[in-house]
């Protein structure tokens, strides 16, 4: 495989068949390709709020005809989702904007969103939120001599949007926000999400996209030396696993029961990807119950050592665990720990220092202090170091590159957890295998990324955004995932050309993660994804986003099979992502959205080659019949034109 980029000093040995491992993180980005140049920070686009006034650039979003959501000065309600139904109108509302004033208009809620339009202002301003949005909704003061009443919604998309109403004269009627609460909060109120409701038909299949067995067949598994087992068909063995797991064949599921009651949650070790070539492995797990005396299992450092033996090309093993060293010692004291070396021959313990979730939530939330609604232009720089969020992003990439560095450079099989090996363990095995495998992507093969690692794996989507929950204050909500998109976009800047998808890409799978339009990222696990019978029941956001695919496209993309990434992951290659954390700020926003530009470019792409084609065929229309003008001249063979536009 081809290799670009750089690595810290890793210590591997540099491979004579491959091309050398990197050797630092400080350097600049480089790429085996001249296409693979570093790319400008994109300019700000919102994907989910509408506004058709002079401050509000307009956006486009994705549109499908019956689901197109389109706002004329002269409409009066939003066009409604198939059974989306409208729960109530306040006619006297007025939105305080923090960056164009007070608005004053009417608000729609329906069981799906919130829809405030002013017609006070020329051209017409309109607010478009999905309820699933919001994080909670609380009552600012008691009423004004006036009888109105302030209204305050805290935004999981980094927006705070505040309200004031006037309270009803009829004293049992329910106010609009009552009204709006509780279809915010469906769980809460014994009500069922919106995408249980959300009966749109799309061209393609979402839920198709993923196959399990498909994909462990494209990596060339089953082999000689991995089997797929089905110990946990049933999720017996783990009710947070998916039920095919690929383990080395001279494990027996008997073994694999006894690991299961040694690793936390009975998160077994179990491959993810393999290397086409090394048949080096990343593989995924929890951490041991060693406890404070040191508990070992026969059966767990057996399967270790299969792991190992499996690979022919090395014999060693790196355990990363994603934990900071005190943590992970902190964690016997409960009954949890991290492997001895003693007690696992030939394997190396990294600890990779990233922090827990609680620190991720308060790392953003002081983000969202930082860049919302104002941000002082005085003490950016010191006001944005403060909230570390760029130093979690840098810890995350550099142990994803550590990870695959091991694997590409090293030829050596990695085993990588965190505690429970649902949270950090996501991100660093799918952000490696991002740098290693060219398929993951493409826009398909990060789905299939998305869906195997991220929902497969048992990444806890419900607790971790609380879908429909007005517990606001659950310690279980983190933005882990959105840490790892962050972390995936810090590469497309760098790799411009190296992902078939574009930023807004990236922007309307975070934005969908809140809205509860799609089912895709609802509930814990696979099991719990089985038994609400999502597939049935829901429709998928691939197929949202695979039926409109020129929206999503990167006009820049060049595919390589082979090439694999080594981004910079120093702080100073690092930016904040302003297309995403400060895109409501209207001041941040480009006249017209990037991804616009893109669609052109692709359009034009599409144009040349055609023509391109055409070229080719009205040359070998023209050697052919030149040819059997003169019988007695040899053929001439046309050596076909290689294009790249």
């Amino acid at each position: 495989m081809e290799k670009s980029g750089s690595v810290d000093s890793l210590g591997s040995k540099q491979s004579s068949s491959r091309q050398p491992s990197v050797d630092s993180l400080s350097s600049t980005s480089t790429s085996r390709s001249d296409r693979s140049s570093h790319a400008k920070a994109p300019s700000a686009v919102s994907s989910e709020s509408v506004s058709t006034s002079n401050e509000f650039s307009p956006q486009l979003r994705g549109k499908v005809k019956t689901a197109a959501k389109t706002f004329q000065d002269s409409s009066k309600e939003p066009q409604l989702l198939p059974k989306e139904t409208i729960q109530d109108v306040a006619k006297d509302v007025t939105y305080i904007c923090p960056f164009i004033g007070a608005l004053r208009g009417s608000l729609t809620v329906t069981n799906y969103r919130l829809f405030f339009r002013c017609i006070d202002r020329d051209p017409v301003f309109v607010l478009d939120l999905p309820l699933g949005v919001i994080s909670r909704v609380e009552k600012i003061g008691g009423a004004s001599s006036r009888g109105d009443v302030s209204y305050g919604l805290v935004c999981k998309d980094i927006r705070n949007l505040r309200f004031v109403h006037k309270q009803p004269e009829d004293t049992l009627k329910k106010s609009v926000f009552e009204v709006l609460m509780k279809f915010a909060f469906p769980v809460s109120n014994n009500l069922p999400l919106f995408a249980f409701e959300y009966s749109q038909e799309f061209p393609e299949n979402g839920w198709k996209v993923y196959d399990a067995l498909a994909e462990y067949r494209r990596q060339g598994l089953p082999n000689e030396s991995w089997r797929i087992s089905k110990v946990n068909d049933h999720y017996e063995l783990c009710d947070s696993y998916p039920s095919a797991l690929v383990v080395p064949v001279t494990i027996p599921d008997e073994e694999l029961r006894r690991v299961a009651a040694f690793r936390a949650k009975g998160r077994i070790p179990v491959l993810s990807w393999i290397h086409p070539e090394s048949q080096a492995t990343v593989i995924r797990c929890s951490q041991p119950m060693a406890g404070v005396n040191g508990k070992r299992c026969k059966e767990d450092e057996k399967l270790l050592q299969a792991i190992m033996d499996a690979n022919a090309q090395s014999h060693k093993l790196f355990i990363f665990d994603a934990r900071p060293s005190v943590n992970a010692v902190a964690n016997k004291t409960k009954g949890g720990g991290y492997e001895s070396e003693d007690a696992y021959q030939n394997a190396e313990l990294v600890f990779l220092e990233i922090h827990n979730i609680h620190v991720m939530r308060e790392s953003l939330r002081k983000l969202k202090e930082v860049v919302y609604p104002n941000i002082e232009e005085s003490h950016w720089l010191s006001n944005l170091e403060s909230t570390h969020w760029l130093e979690h992003i840098k810890l995350i990439l550099a142990g994803a590159l550590r990870i695959a560095d091991k694997v590409e450079s090293a030829k050596t099989s990695v085993v990588v957890h965190c505690s429970d090996g649902w949270d950090r363990t996501a991100q660093l095995t799918s952000l490696a295998m991002l740098m290693l495998d060219a398929h993951y992507r493409t826009i398909r093969g990060f789905q299939i990324l998305l869906e195997k690692e991220w929902l497969s794996f048992g990444h806890r989507f419900q607790q971790r955004v609380g879908h429909g929950d007005k517990n606001h204050t659950d310690a279980d909500r983190s933005p882990v995932f959105v840490q790892f998109i962050d972390c995936v976009w810090q590469m497309t800047r760098q790799f411009p050309t190296a992902f078939e998808f574009n930023e807004y890409f990236l922007i309307t799978i975070l934005d969908h993660l809140y809205s509860c339009l799609f089912g895709t990222f609802l509930c814990n696990s696979e099991q719990q994804r089985v038994k609400e019978e999502l597939v049935k029941r829901t429709v998928s956001l691939w197929s949202f986003i695979n039926s409109q695919l020129d929206e999503f496209s990167n006009p820049f993309y060049v595919h390589y099979s082979s090439h694999v990434l080594f981004p910079v992951v120093s702080m100073r290659h690092l930016d904040l992502w302003v297309a995403y954390y400060i895109r409501w700020n209207p001041r941040m926003r480009p006249q017209e959205p990037v991804h616009l530009r893109h669609k052109e470019l692709l359009a034009k792409r599409a144009e040349l080659q055609r023509r391109v084609e055409e070229l080719q065929r009205e040359v070998a229309n023209r050697a052919t019949s030149s040819s059997s003008d003169r019988p007695g001249s040899p053929t001439r063979s046309i050596t076909p034109v290689q294009t790249f536009v």
